[in-house]
Parts: C-alpha cells; structure tokens; sequence
C-alpha cells in the first residue's frame, strides 16, 4: 500500500491494465447497449402547449403588458394544480372511455378498475416556458395513442379545475397533441455510451482500491528504505511453458537451459558477484537462502546461484537442508536415496551423499530419506563437524533452507554459517512476511545478508510493468543496496552509452581470462610433475 499517488504513479497503474480497461469498458457498452435493444421496453412521446392569461375583467383600455405579466405570476400555480390527484382521476376517467383495459395496464398501473393518479402523473412532464405565460405539457407512455391521449384529455380537464382552485385568469390551448409512431426510448448510443463510462470508472476505481491496499512487495527500493536491509538482486519472471493438467510434476528452470534470456543470466551473475563480496571479509564461505513462506522461488533461486558461482570458476557444493520438501534432485534429476538425512545420522559415507560434477565445478547433495525430526539433525553437532570437513574441500557452501515462517530449520543452522538471503515473490510475499522473516532471524541472532526479490513482471520489451516500468535492469542489478559496501552499493562508473551487449563482452573476457590462468596454472604443474 502507497503512501501516497503522484499523477505519474496513477498514469503508470492505469497503463499497466490498459486492456483490462479496454476490455471492460467495451463489454460495459456492449451490455447496455443489448439491455436497451432487447430488455428495455420502447417508449413514445408527445406534447402540447397551454397558455396562461390574466385577467380582472379585460375592457378594451386594459394593459396588453400587465395581463403577461400576471400570466406569469399564475403559471406556478397552476402548474401545482394541473399536478393534483382531483385532476389525474379525472384524466383517467377519461381514459377508460377510450381504451380497452389491456392497453391501459400495460402503461399504467390499475387498482378496482381504476387507473392510479400517481401512474398517470409519472407519464407527465409538465415545465413552464422561460419568459413567455406558456405551460408545456410532454406525455411519455409505451403506447403511442395513449401518449397524444393524456395531452388532450389533460387540456380538456384543466380548466375547470384551474378555474375552480385559483377562480382568476384562465388556461388555453389552439392545437391538439398528434401522435408520434417513432420511439423517444430508450436511446440506445446513449446508454451504450453511459454503459462504457461506467464500466471504465467503476473498473477505475476497483484498480485502485486494490492497488492501496495491496501489502505484497513490489519495489525494491521501498523494501530496502523499509526494513534497511541490502538488496542483493532482482530476478525477472522467467520459466517454461505451463506444465499439463494431468501432470503432476513440478517445473523448474536452470540457468544453463537454452530459454533462459540473457538478462536473467546477467541478473545471476550480478548477485554471484555481490555474494561474493558480501562473503569476502568472512573465514566460513557458507551461506543459506530461504524464504518468508513456501512457493517463493527459493529453492529454484538457490540452484541457480549455486550454478552462477561454479561459471564463476570457484567449486561449488550445493547442500539441500529443506528435508521434508526436498527439491534439489529434481532440478538437476538426481537419485535421493541417500544425502544429507543419511550423512547427519551417520547411514551411510559422507562421500556417498555427494553427488559429484552434477556440473562443471558444482557438487550437490540431496536432502535424502525424509527423518522425523528434521530440525533436530540441523541443530546436531554432526551437522556442524560435516560442513567443517566440507568447508575445507569447497570454495563456496549454500544451503537451500525451508521457509523462515514456516519451521525453525534455517535458525537451527545460525551457529554454522556465515549469514542467511531471503528471498521474496514479486506481488506474493507481503511486507508482513518479510518482517516477520527478519524479526526470527535477528532473533536466532543470523548474519542477513539482504533480499533477492524474484518474478519481477516484465514487459515484453525487457521494462518492468508498474513501477519498474522505465527502470533499465543493469541501472539497479549491479548495485548491492547502497549499505557500506564500496564500488557495489554504488552506481557503476559507466556512461549512459553503456549497453548489455558491452557488459556482456566485458564479462566474457573476464571469464575467458580467468580460465586460460587457471589453465595455465594446470600446464606448469604438469609439466613440474614430469621433470621430477
């Protein structure tokens, strides 16, 4: 929930559902539109005029303008008396004369054989002409006989009870009211028009009532102001096709997978290289990632920086600790018989719960059989002496962790590892959560590290939709937060011209470089072991 909209944000809101409101308000105009041609009933109109005069005892000396002018004074009233039920019966009796009783319960409503005054009154539309004695009389019926019928009677009737109830002046007419065969209702372009308005302010307003009070993240610059924590990356949306109805087989996405776009892979290597920094000042090169609630993205997340850290030539062992859903081996198709439940409780040979060059320079071991007391093994000293010896083997350990709000699994490991990355789902994960994550892990006194916020929608163009529209990935994806942490909580010294196709190159050789030394570093010492 926005604190507060600037004319840009409710444009951008507003842009981002741009065809939702298109939709919306075409189908809006399209039912109105189909109610005014086929529910609503046709409607005819007609009309007449009666003039008012004033008059003492008119002598042929009398003042043409003082008889307007006290027409004018009695048009109100009787306005108020043509109004009344005494003339309403009387129009109605008229009525009954003249049509059959059908035709008059369709268009009024009928009581004993009577017509109501108040059925007859809802049919007339009785208005004064500005600046003239006039009284205009429009009558709007169903049926159009009926229509010119009320005007006439009612001019027929009005006189006798004008006269009657005001006893000065009188109340005229030249012509009788015709009847007009052509609808005056409904206007069908005019509803259909009012339809469409109403469908687009009402989906508006819906728009934007969900907007405020949406607590789901959705900005990584308000999640680091918020909870003053660095943001380690972003990750937009990306994945296969949707997986059949009648499959029951989760989806995952690698990195080294042909469909994944090139930015997603720029992405990892952004937080490969801020972990890394993040990790440079520490002995103990092993960090957990875990998430506020289950179905995040974290464990997809943990396999993916796991394999950007071993591209980066560094060896890699990727531990899956979330033991009562263990995800890893079907990332990366692995047998689950025997791993980390079969190492902790001593089952079977560290060795043997190691799967070995899953990848070039990534080692995984699976979660393994799932035990009873899952938290218990993590907190266990056994634990801790396997990622001692395995310290000693691997550049870099991550473990993928359950939920933070979820079980206290990632806490049992605080006393092991030298801090924890929580990740958060763009429009799932809610601040509530995120601050319930930091509050259990401040509480279990772990390192954080800081947030990846992960399936950030974007536009087909490569712009983030809402307020990541406009906001060029490699400006934020380098970044490590702005917390202390040099070059990278910095904006890149690079000019605007820099492109992705430039990083990418610039990234390519480094890691061209760095093999071809590790390479030659391999040839020296081969050649040593042969001189000996």
């Amino acid at each position: 929930m926005d604190n507060g909209y600037s004319i840009k944000d409710i444009i951008s809101l507003l842009l981002s559902k741009l065809w939702l409101l298109i939709i919306v308000t075409i189908i809006g105009g399209a039912a109105a539109f189909c109610y005014s041609k086929f529910v609503m009933p046709l409607k005819y109109s007609s009309h007449i005029s009666m003039y008012v005069q004033s008059y003492t005892g008119i002598t042929e000396n009398a003042n043409q303008q003082n008889n307007i002018s006290n027409s004018k004074q009695l048009v109100n009233t009787y306005m108020e008396v043509l109004k009344d039920d005494a003339v309403m019966n009387a129009v109605g009796d008229k009525l009954l004369t003249q049509f059959d009783a059908d035709t008059l319960s369709k268009n009024f409503g009928m009581s004993d054989g009577k017509i109501s005054p108040s059925s007859i009154r809802d049919c007339y539309s009785i208005s004064s002409v500005q600046d003239t004695s006039a009284v205009k009389i429009v009558s709007t019926t169903k049926n159009a006989e009926v229509a010119a019928a009320l005007c006439n009677d009612l001019t027929e009737v009005a006189p006798i009870y004008v006269e009657e109830a005001v006893g000065v002046g009188s109340i005229n007419t030249i012509d009788r009211a015709k009847v007009y065969n052509s609808p005056v209702a409904p206007n069908m372009k005019k509803n259909a028009a009012l339809g469409a308005m109403a469908a687009l302010m009402l989906t508006c307003m819906i728009i934007f009532l969900i907007d405020f009070f949406d607590n789901t993240v959705k900005d990584t610059d308000s999640v680091a102001d918020k909870f003053k924590k660095p943001i380690i990356g972003e990750i937009a949306a990306f994945g296969v096709e949707k997986k059949k109805k009648d499959s029951d087989e989760d989806e995952y996405v690698k990195l080294t997978d042909k469909s994944v776009p090139f930015n997603i892979v720029e992405s990892y290597k952004s937080i490969r290289t801020n972990i890394s920094f993040a990790l440079s000042t520490v002995d103990k090169k092993i960090f957990s990632v875990s998430s506020a609630n289950p179905r995040e993205g974290k464990s997809t997340t943990s396999s993916n920086i796991a394999i950007a850290l071993a591209q980066g030539g560094n060896k890699i062992l990727l531990i899956d600790a979330d033991m009562r859903k263990a995800v890893q081996h079907k990332v990366f198709g692995l047998k689950n018989k025997k791993g980390l439940s079969s190492a902790i409780s001593k089952m079977c040979n560290l060795e043997e719960c190691i799967h070995k060059n899953v990848m070039e320079n990534l080692d995984v071991m699976t979660a393994g059989p799932v035990p009873p007391n899952p938290s218990e093994l993590l907190a266990s000293d056994n634990m801790g002496a396997i990622l001692e010896k395995l310290s000693e083997e691997y550049s870099m350990i991550l473990i993928d962790t359950p939920p933070v709000n979820v079980v206290t699994d990632a806490m049992e490991l605080a006393k092991y590892i030298s801090g924890i990355v929580v990740v958060l789902r763009y429009g799932v994960t809610t601040n509530e959560d995120a601050e319930d994550a930091i509050k259990k892990i401040e509480f279990a006194k772990m390192n954080m590290l800081g947030f990846i916020m992960n399936d950030i929608k974007m536009k087909k163009s490569g712009y983030y939709s809402s307020k990541y529209k406009g906001k060029y990935y490699y400006k934020k994806g380098y970044g490590y937060g702005g917390y202390g942490y040099g070059y990278y909580g910095s904006k890149p010294e690079t000019s605007d011209d820099d492109t992705a196709e430039e990083v990418k190159e610039e990234t390519v050789k480094k890691e061209t470089s760095s093999t071809k030394t590790n390479n030659d570093s391999k040839n020296k010492n081969v050649k040593k072991k042969g001189k000996k």
